[in-house]
């Protein structure tokens, strides 16, 4: 499937669901609760992990409808991430706009996170009634599962941040991929698409190594455009992850590989908080990585793990590769590695 192919079919499914989430928003309420829900879902977005829920779905033998339910829920924890995580980063734009929590504060950002959160919860409880008790408890345990792996990933890169941690390697890199963002973006989706689609409760799994290595190539991919995408079609301040100390595989990759004297001046920065980090400290660093070609080294792991996402994909999809939504999973590993936002 060709990259405009991947692109229609991504846009298609993300109308389908967020048309369905948006439609589930209640309407009235307390002023700066409802109304916010709906705002970053109306900025635009890929929808990722609402068509990876479809597309799973259909490929193994489901439809839109019986699938729908499944990708509005992981849109809308998907929603609720960003609002805690923009939060929780200080980041200052999501989607080519100002942050919830830097328009109105962080008080009301945390409580439209949790309404979004509660939104969702109450999308897993109408599975009981329209796809039966056993499917809907095993809906919830993958949740809760995805929610344990994420919470866990982003406790352990918040404390690589906390406590200036900078004995790390590719693999510790790539341990808090698969926990932070492999598990919700890739592996959650499709498993529950998987799962609604069969009704079988034990065969959810073929997509997992799919879904990590595609999870992983889209990680690197987001740290590569943090430092080099264009703001206009990124939506997110360029070097944010500088700013906040973020330990990104092409920052790791810098602190291998630099000068004893370049080493101790990154220390010394990261020691910081964001608040106390300057501008000229951020393009000095974002200068040394872009020197030493740590992007593109990234960027070349991260087209290893989506060839690596197509092979593993093919192999689980069978004969459903061949499928418009097959050939549609089988296209995303490209697809993650040369987007641009």
């Amino acid at each position: 499937m060709t990259g405009g192919h991947v692109t229609e079919m991504l846009e298609r499914y993300r109308v389908l669901a967020i048309d369905a989430l948006l439609a589930g928003v209640p309407s009235d309420g307390p002023h700066y609760l409802y109304d916010l829900v709906s705002e970053y879902p109306r900025r635009w977005g890929k929808g990722l992990r609402a068509a990876l829920c479809l597309a799973a779905c259909r490929a193994f033998g489901g439809t839109p409808s019986v699938g729908l339910n499944a990708a509005v829920t992981v849109e809308l924890f998907h929603n609720a991430f960003l609002i805690h995580d923009d939060i929780q980063d200080e980041s200052e734009q999501r989607r080519g706009a100002q942050t919830l929590h830097g328009e109105y504060g962080v008080g009301v950002a945390l409580n439209v996170g949790n309404m979004t959160n509660l939104l969702a919860l109450q999308r897993l409880a109408a599975n009981r009634r329209a796809l039966g008790s056993g499917i809907a408890w095993r809906l919830f345990e993958e949740t809760q599962l995805m929610l344990r792996h994420s919470l866990e990933g982003q406790a352990i890169e918040v404390g690589w941040i906390r406590d200036n941690v900078c004995d790390l390697d590719a693999d510790d890199y790539y341990r808090m991929c698969l926990k932070k963002t492999s598990w919700y973006t890739c592996i959650y989706p499709c498993r529950t698409g998987i799962l609604v689609a069969t009704g079988q409760q034990d065969a959810i799994d073929v997509l997992d190594r799919y879904g990590w290595y595609l999870g992983a190539a889209f990680q690197i991919q987001d740290d590569a455009l943090n430092l080099v995408g264009d703001f206009a079609r990124y939506g997110k301040e360029i070097a944010g992850d500088l700013w906040e100390g973020k330990r990104t595989l092409i920052l790791i990759d810098f602190m291998r590989r630099c000068t004893g004297d370049e080493r101790e001046r990154l220390l010394e920065f990261l020691r910081r908080t964001r608040t106390q980090r300057t501008a000229a400290e951020v393009r000095w660093l974002h200068g040394r990585l872009l020197a030493y070609d740590c992007v593109e080294s990234a960027r070349r792991s991260a087209r290893d793990l989506a060839a690596a996402a197509h092979r593993e994909g093919r192999r689980a999809l069978g004969p459903a590769a061949e499928t418009e939504d097959g050939r549609f999973l089988l296209g995303l590993p490209e697809y993650v590695v040369e987007r641009s936002r």
